[in-house]
């Protein structure tokens, strides 16, 4: 299983100022043993404010952004090497990766993130990510990291995001102010009643930081990746999860993973076409292989990496369409030639394939 686990500053910190290493210890081991399990996780991690602020003495500074931005520029490294020397104890390596809205936005740099995200999933390496505070403006942040975490579970493919937080999930009312407030398990579809008890507009029963944790739970959902929102406080949390345990809410995906995918294929428009020989044609819809560069004839139409093409037999009839790894000029250098001549030809290589299966839907 695929897992996206989000942390709030308020569960690295155990509603403190500081850091708190005994919370983050306890957090981090759940995250090995999912690892050891077998297991794939990545990390969406908030605290770097917290760490930086802690780091220079809790100084008296400005609400101004770049204040904010410093802050973070001095934590994030803090924050990192927490997490490195706490995941070393299980000889787990992690990796940084920090984006922003328009990493995601950008085809070539939403297609850049997912690689890299993949190829550290692939290694066994943890990725922490964070959006990218130091540099982000207004315009290109995501402006959360609970919103960010869905966007990197619909990166990342993942099967399940886990939003850890000080409340324990989404209640029928707020349980600060109301004593028969209830803890809701289950919610099928995210409606007005769901916006309402999160907090939305007009609303009076809002539980602190839950709107934008229901936001990332409908984006999710949409993916076709179920979320489960829960206390960070819980002991053996994540296990618990796993295992089917119902903690905190559960939210539904409102569609599979493979059928949000699909509609995102097919409904962008083509802007080449690969043609194919009969051996290529038939591994791909026989088979469910990746387009390899030698089954590849000719290449129709001017396009950028990260591009959708349509990919046709010899009879041109189209049979798949999927994201390219790379752009038409080079393609037409990699016709009929073999993969592990990739790098040797254009002097570098996004991997083997000139689509992988992952990134393809069948036409026929």
């Amino acid at each position: 299983m695929r897992i996206v686990v989000k942390l709030g500053t308020s569960i690295l910190t155990g509603g403190t100022l500081y850091l708190n290493r005994q919370r983050m210890l306890e957090i981090v081991q759940q995250i090995a043993q999912l690892q050891v399990a077998g297991h794939e996780t990545v990390v969406v991690s908030s605290g770097a404010m917290a760490a930086g602020n802690e780091r220079l003495n809790f100084p008296d500074l400005s609400r101004a952004v770049p204040a904010k931005q410093m802050l973070s520029a001095v934590g994030q490294s803090r924050l990192m090497h927490h997490y490195a020397m706490l995941f070393d104890i299980f000889d787990i390596i992690v990796g940084q990766v920090l984006l922003t809205r328009e990493d995601l936005n950008d085809r070539l740099r939403y297609l850049n993130a997912r690689n890299t995200l993949l190829t550290l999933i692939e290694r066994r390496i943890i990725p922490i990510v964070n959006e990218n505070d130091t540099t982000a403006t207004h315009e290109i942040r995501v402006g959360d990291n609970d919103n960010l975490s869905a966007l990197i579970a619909n990166l990342v493919e993942a099967d399940l995001l886990v939003i850890l937080t000080d409340q324990p999930g989404l209640f029928t009312a707020d349980p600060r102010t109301h004593d028969d407030a209830e803890l809701i398990p289950q919610v099928e579809h995210i409606d007005e009643i769901t916006w309402s008890l999160a907090g939305g507009v007009g609303s009076t029963v809002g539980t602190g930081g839950m709107v934008t944790k229901i936001q990332a739970a409908q984006l999710a959902s949409r993916s076709g990746v179920v979320t489960v929102i829960a206390s960070g406080k819980e002991a053996d949390v994540l296990r618990r999860i796993i295992n089917g345990e119902r903690i905190g809410t559960r939210f539904e995906a409102q569609t599979s993973k493979l059928e949000s995918r699909k509609r995102w294929l097919l409904a962008e428009k083509p802007r080449g076409t690969l043609m194919v020989d009969v051996g290529a044609a038939e591994r791909l819809v026989k088979n469910g292989a990746s387009l390899l560069p030698v089954g590849m004839t000719s290449v129709y139409g001017h396009f950028e990496r990260g591009a959708v093409v349509v990919v046709s037999d010899p009879d041109g009839m189209n049979i798949a369409q999927g994201v390219s790894n790379y752009n038409s000029d080079d393609l037409l250098k990699l016709c009929r030639k073999h993969s592990r001549e990739i790098n040797d030809i254009l002097g570098y290589s996004y991997g083997d394939a000139v689509i992988h299966r992952n990134d393809m839907v069948l036409l026929v």
